[in-house]
C-alpha cells in the first residue's frame, strides 16, 4: 500500500520540479536598472561592517577605514592615515546565470595593499538599503564563497 501511495507523490514532486524549471523568474527582454543602487552608494560614507573569505572572517583588515564611492567610479578608502584609491561601479550583466538576486553587479578594484585588492572582484548584490550594501562573490576557481557588507556610517 506505501508504494501504491508513494509513485504517485513522487510524480507530483517531479511534476512541480518541471514546471519551475520550466517558469522563469528572468524576463530577458528587460534588465535590472542599476541607478537605485548607484545613488544608495554615492550617499554618504561606507565602512567594512562583514568581510569573510571562503569561510574566514578578514573584516579587521578594514577597520577604521572610511569607504567613499564618488562620481567618475572612482573609490577611495581612508582611515586618516592612509588614504588607497580604487574604482567602483554598478553595472548590468544579464548573461551572468549564477546571480543569487539579480542581474547587477557591483563591481571593485583596488591594486593595492593586498588586503584592499581581496575585495577587487564583480560581486553579486544580495540586498541593498539606504544603510546597508550586502554583496556576494562564488569563485569559480576553488568554489568558496565570499561576503562583503558595507555598513553606512
Amino acid at each position: 500500500m506505501k508504494k501504491i501511495i508513494l509513485i504517485p507523490a513522487l510524480f507530483c514532486l517531479f511534476m512541480l520540479n518541471v514546471a519551475s524549471m520550466c517558469s522563469s523568474d528572468d524576463d530577458s527582454s528587460s534588465s535590472q536598472d542599476p541607478t537605485p543602487v548607484i545613488n544608495t552608494a554615492t550617499q554618504g560614507t561606507w565602512s567594512v561592517s562583514s568581510y569573510v573569505d571562503s569561510g574566514t572572517d578578514e573584516t579587521n583588515h578594514f577597520t577604521g577605514y572610511t569607504f567613499t564611492f564618488a562620481s567618475g567610479n572612482v573609490l577611495s578608502a581612508t582611515n586618516g592615515t592612509n588614504t588607497y584609491t580604487g574604482t567602483w561601479s554598478v553595472t548590468n550583466d544579464s548573461s551572468d546565470d549564477d546571480s543569487p538576486s539579480n542581474d547587477l553587479d557591483f563591481n571593485i578594484s583596488f591594486t593595492s595593499p593586498a588586503n584592499f585588492a581581496d575585495l577587487t572582484d564583480d560581486w553579486d548584490i544580495v540586498t541593498y538599503s539606504a544603510n546597508t550594501i550586502s554583496l556576494i562573490d562564488i569563485s569559480g576557481g576553488n568554489g568558496g564563497t565570499d561576503v562583503l557588507v558595507f555598513t553606512k556610517n
